[in-house]
């Protein structure tokens, strides 16, 4: 039978019980996202890394970590980054420049945040692997329209052709690391006021506004894009379904039309948004069957082990495996792979190692 393992859940703990390792065992779970109630300190995270490890080396540990408000590990050594507007203003010459800089030669702003920008990514990145975290959901591509308070500092910037330089620059610096990459929430969460934690968002833009602007930047980036996350964003123009559950946005459009090939993850199937679909609530298994279906490899379920001991997590488990046996789902050998190369080739560095090390203590000079 077809390997494939698309299901990335959570754990209540800062340690793993008999429970949560039984089911990280679990064929179809690919990986787990780690949130602010699994950390402790720094021993206490690299312990609960390998103890994840231990159950399966293959599995994708996940956090997100972007930087400002969305940071789940900021003390005992963590860095506090900046958030991406901050990088959006460096280039934009809204903030002041650091003694000795070059400011008066022409795009020395740009270049000094692009600078900025990869350090945060290598920082972000050194500091998660040294502690055996595999992947951050990062970089942020929406842009900042003003209006939208789950995006707001989230965002880079408010131009496409900015946030894409930098995202790239950011991305340079993961890479500089060994961490893969993440950008979301295509096409775009900026518009949109909304909260798809709590309700579904509806753009009523057209096709070619949200191509010229929101989405241009997964156009220009999608040979250095290892992963993808979409919005729970209706875009009444083009589909009636919210974009992490549409074939159109994800196989028609940003596969084909913008010719991304990496892994597509799913939002939280556990937020409101996720959820509904032509007028009615899904289940955990049928929000996953049609992520999965419209072309995602990979589908995030959050927060559920703390709801009723995790009974919603083996309700998943359970119904995919049972779509699995009865034909309604099947296993992709290429989603699988894709999730593979998503994990670090590179051993994790140690952490005192990295501390004294001339790169990092560069990066952390640039930071903003």
């Amino acid at each position: 039978m077809m390997q494939h393992a698309p299901l990335i859940i959570d754990v209540a703990g800062t340690g793993l019980s008999k429970t949560d390792k039984r089911r990280l065992a679990h064929p179809l779970v690919g990986g787990i996202i780690l949130f602010g109630r699994n950390w402790e300190s720094r021993a206490q995270l690299s312990k609960l890394c390998r103890q994840i490890k231990k159950v399966r080396p293959d599995l994708l540990i996940c956090v997100d970590h972007e930087g400002g408000r969305v940071q789940r590990f900021r003390s005992d050594g963590f860095t506090h980054l900046p958030p991406m507007r901050a990088l959006g203003q460096m280039w934009l010459g809204e903030t002041e420049p650091r003694p000795g800089a070059a400011s008066d030669l022409p795009g020395a702003a740009a270049l000094a945040a692009c600078r900025a920008a990869t350090a945060c990514g290598y920082v972000l990145a050194a500091e998660l692997r040294a502690c055996g975290v595999d992947l951050s959901f990062t970089p942020v591509l929406d842009l900042d329209y003003g209006g939208s308070a789950v995006i707001g500092d989230r965002a880079l910037a408010g131009d496409a052709r900015i946030v894409s330089v930098l995202a790239q620059a950011l991305m340079h610096g993961l890479l500089q690391a060994g961490m893969r990459n993440c950008g979301k929430h295509f096409p775009g969460h900026g518009y949109v006021a909304a909260d798809s934690h709590l309700e579904i968002p509806l753009d009523p833009r057209s096709l070619g506004a949200i191509l010229a602007a929101d989405a241009a930047p997964y156009g220009w980036l999608q040979a250095s894009l290892d992963a993808v996350m979409p919005a729970h964003v209706v875009y009444a123009q083009i589909d009636s379904r919210p974009a992490g559950f549409s074939a159109r946005w994800i196989e028609g459009i940003l596969r084909q039309h913008l010719g991304f090939g990496g892994a597509v993850f799913s939002d939280d199937l556990s937020m409101a948004g996720a959820r509904r679909l032509d007028g009615r609530e899904l289940g955990y298994t049928e929000a996953a069957l049609v992520a999965l279906q419209a072309g995602c490899d990979l589908v995030l379920l959050c927060n559920q082990s703390v709801v009723e001991g995790g009974d919603p997590i083996d309700e998943l488990i359970d119904g995919l495996s049972q779509a699995q046996l009865e034909g309604r789902w099947q296993p992709s050998g290429l989603g699988e792979q894709r999730r593979l190369d998503l994990l670090p080739a590179a051993a994790a560095p140690d952490w005192d190692e990295l501390m004294r090390s001339p790169r990092y203590m560069q990066a952390l000079a640039l930071l903003p």
